[in-house]
């Protein structure tokens, strides 16, 4: 706990579980006002790290580095390519987008 705290420097609030070890801990940091307890208080937290740990699972299938670097490295550009912030454009600008991509996927590989 000292470790992080001195990493990410000073926090406004520290979401925590329960668990006896943790407060006695806050204690004797010094942060026990600073420490939000609650069956979901740390849930934001687990919820951030979502599109991580879903990466993570995927990760998981691959028995070697080696494919998994070479299979990361092509995901990657084609995501890039394809995937675009549809919640902040119209449809017909996305689907002009997305058509226009899929063009130039399909001179590439032709």
């Amino acid at each position: 706990m000292k470790k992080a705290l001195k990493r990410l420097g000073r926090v406004e609030a520290i979401a925590s579980d329960g668990l006896r070890s943790h407060r006695a801990e806050m204690g004797e940091l010094g942060n026990r006002a600073k420490q939000k307890i609650g069956r979901w208080a740390k849930y934001g937290v687990e919820k951030s790290r979502l599109p991580f740990r879903r990466r993570e699972r995927a990760m998981l299938r691959f028995r070697q580095m080696k494919s998994l670097q070479k299979f990361a490295s092509v995901h990657a550009s084609l995501h890039n390519h394809f995937a675009s912030d549809r919640h902040l454009i119209d449809r017909r600008t996305f689907k002009l987008h997305r058509s226009a991509a899929l063009a130039e996927w399909q001179s590439l590989v032709a």
